[in-house]
């Protein structure tokens, strides 16, 4: 949206010269509508679609029927007759060889699409004013650093000759747009390069023209990226190709006088669009930086403190931090000292325990090393006749004969 209310008309043959300025129209003051630009444009573009699909008895023209069940083979219909390899192929199904596709495509489906004549119009005018918003033009990729002002309006352009036509836009400031054009023709990629259009050419300026410059159009054909479009016949597809908004647009001093009787205004109908106002936006001013820094606003607002710290204190975690805990819960603290507490007394519990068992295994091994030496002492003293009679005893057992009879044998 346009914030100047004049635009200067510049003269075609010497562009440096300015011939006059005209009132900016106000449909380029109408809000720009991002949302309903791509919306009608995804579906206008659907209009320019041609049906096509297959023939509609492909891959079912032959004579099958299912074997059915019990023979080990699937059910699917199968080419009756024998003698050649055709007989007993599967047929019909789309996954068998020279069966019909899965979902025929068919002429009769829903290819184009209606929209709204309000939607329409509206997203026209969305269009209309964002190709005078520098920034949007810059966006889009267009080189226009070097035009004088935007949008861009010429006294007339009644030429007919490619090269008189050339020669006005490098002097409008449009030779780097052109040669930029020109660099990016590329072969396209696919089979459309077999179908009338093998090459793909980025977008460059669009000449919207009046009745005073309808040679225009004969002259702009075989320029790259160049675009006419009648005033009266503005076309969104022209107007923001690939629904991006911003398209360098080249106005006629007549063209662009014509727009106020086209669309008219906020209050009264436009001529040519019977019924049609133009969309009021939500907000006058869109800027709202410039909104916020206004005096009015700056005036009631608490003034900005310098050099202070959102955060002045570090932000503990009150679940690592006992101090920040105990201070949002002070029972937290109880809780820690009987929790240490309770451990303590299980740990001293524990610990007695231990001793205890300790204490009882270490009198056991004392009262087991007394029997030992009592044991031995009992064992010296025994007499030699019962040592001897013991070992007759070994001697007689099977294992007692091996080990004496290894003994002597030593």
């Amino acid at each position: 949206m346009s914030s100047r209310q004049i635009v200067r008309v510049f003269d075609a043959k010497a562009p440096n010269k300015v011939t006059g300025e005209v009132q900016l129209p106000e449909v380029f003051l109408a809000p720009v509508r991002s949302d309903l630009v791509n919306f009608v444009f995804a579906n206008l573009n659907k209009n320019r679609r041609q049906a096509y699909g297959v023939y509609q008895r492909a891959g079912m023209e032959y004579n099958a029927e299912s074997w059915g069940p019990g023979r080990a083979v699937a059910r699917v219909p199968r080419v009756s007759g024998s003698g050649t390899h055709r007989s007993g192929q599967g047929a019909f199904a789309n996954s068998c060889r020279g069966g019909r596709m899965y979902n025929p495509t068919t002429v009769w489906r829903r290819l184009h699409r209606k929209v709204n004549l309000t939607q329409r119009r509206h997203a026209v005018a969305s269009a209309i004013a964002a190709s005078a918003v520098p920034s949007l033009v810059l966006a889009r990729g267009h080189r226009v650093n070097q035009v004088p002002e935007i949008p861009l309006v010429v006294d007339s352009l009644q030429v007919s000759k490619t090269k008189e036509l050339l020669k006005i836009l490098y002097s409008l400031g449009c030779e780097e747009e052109l040669r930029t054009i020109v660099e990016t023709k590329k072969i396209r990629p696919g089979v459309g390069k077999q179908r009338n259009r093998k090459y793909r050419v980025k977008k460059g300026p669009l000449i919207i023209y009046d009745n005073g410059s309808v040679n225009v159009k004969k002259a702009a054909r075989n320029i790259p990226g160049v675009e006419v479009c009648h005033v009266e016949r503005l076309n969104l597809l022209q107007l923001c190709p690939g629904g991006h908004l911003g398209r360098f647009v080249i106005w006629t001093k007549d063209a662009f006088e014509k727009l106020n009787s086209i669309f008219g205004n906020r209050t009264n109908p436009g001529v040519e669009k019977k019924g049609y106002i133009l969309e009021r936006p939500m907000l006058t001013n869109a800027n709202i930086a410039r909104i916020i820094n206004s005096d009015d606003i700056q005036s009631v607002v608490k003034k900005m403190e310098k050099n202070k710290l959102l955060h002045e204190k570090q932000k503990k975690n009150p679940l690592t931090n006992k101090t920040k805990m105990d201070y949002l819960n002070p029972y937290k603290k109880e809780l820690r000292a009987a929790y240490k507490k309770k451990q303590e007394d299980d740990k001293n519990k524990h610990d007695a325990i231990v001793k205890a068992r300790l204490e009882r295994k270490k009198a056991h091994r004392k009262g087991a090393r007394k029997f030992i030496i009592q044991y031995h002492k009992e064992l010296e003293g025994a007499n030699e006749k019962t040592q001897k009679e013991y070992r007759e005893y070994i001697k007689s057992t099977k294992i007692g004969k091996a080990a004496f009879a290894e003994e002597d044998e030593n």
